[in-house]
């Protein structure tokens, strides 16, 4: 019987799309027909199970699942012993607190006797008890930001990503407690066989991760600039240079980094190259 490694994701919500479009990516066909909450890959021995957000990290911990994908606002709320593989870039947030905008705030000390709402009360109680703050914590789940609006609390702990929910529900971002984003989790104990299916994996995921990290360049430049058009592109070891038609050009070939990006055409450009092509990568093996 072929040994498949099980993966948790969310069945739906904000990591779902994701998820799913980092394991097509990767090459690993999955179809999730009829909203089934277990399927097979098509070409990897990985088996996805859709869960609630919340539940996967007790998944993984209990070996239900043995690896998966989750927010680390939710990994580390739930408090459960599963390590972090790898950082996947995508479902960036913050856990911030958040009050009346009329408020006048005058730092951590403002939360003192105060009523906090908030889904996430294990990483608020950590934020306070760091700031020795005592104040009182109202757990709820779903719409934590009318809670102020209603009476229900001076203050909330919630999600943001654009801060356009607090702004619609008159309160402004004060403190953030967490910088969040999806996370690869897994169980403490894979067999042999599991560890290399999730070696396999994350070389996957890293070469993913790489491509979207940069682009590739093509140019025309003339040969008596080459040496300095060169040195603005590294590349993975040394641009490729190759003679155009025309006599005294070069097309030269290089990766440049997504954030060193525009930075690096207005040097090329200055330097005298010209008809450049930026491509995106797919992927990127190193």
């Amino acid at each position: 019987m072929e040994t498949k490694l099980k993966i948790a994701v969310q069945k739906s919500g904000r990591l779902y799309e994701d998820s799913l479009k980092l394991l097509k990516e990767c090459g690993i066909g999955v179809k999730n027909g009829m909203n089934k909450l277990k399927v097979e890959a098509e070409n990897f021995p990985l088996e996805i199970y859709f869960l609630r957000d919340d539940d996967i990290p007790q998944y993984v911990a209990d070996k239900v699942a043995d690896i998966g994908i989750v927010g680390e606002n939710v990994l580390y709320e739930k408090q459960k012993d599963c390590p972090v593989v790898l950082p996947l870039g995508f479902g960036k947030c913050r856990l911030s607190i958040a009050i009346p905008k009329e408020s006048n705030y005058t730092g951590a000390a403002f939360l003192q006797g105060k009523n906090i709402a908030t889904s996430y009360p294990n990483l608020l109680q950590q934020y306070l008890s760091k700031n020795k703050i005592e104040a009182i914590i109202h757990e709820i789940s779903g719409s934590v930001e009318i809670a102020p609006g209603i009476g229900l609390a001076d203050a909330i702990a919630d999600l943001v990503s654009s801060g356009s929910t607090l702004f619609q529900n008159g309160l402004a971002e004060a403190e953030i407690i967490l910088r969040s984003q999806a996370v690869l989790i897994r169980h403490q104990t894979l067999s042999t066989e599991q560890e290399e299916i999730l070696a396999r994996l994350v070389f996957r995921i890293q070469s993913v991760q790489k491509a979207r990290d940069n682009k590739y360049v093509l140019l025309n430049a003339p040969n008596d600039n080459i040496e300095k058009i060169c040195s603005l592109l590294p590349g993975m070891r040394s641009p490729t240079v190759l003679p155009l038609a025309e006599a005294g050009w070069s097309s030269v070939h290089s990766v440049i980094s997504e954030t060193a990006f525009w930075d690096i055409i207005e040097q090329l450009k200055a330097a005298g190259a010209e008809g450049i092509l930026i491509i995106p990568i797919e992927k990127m093996i190193a």
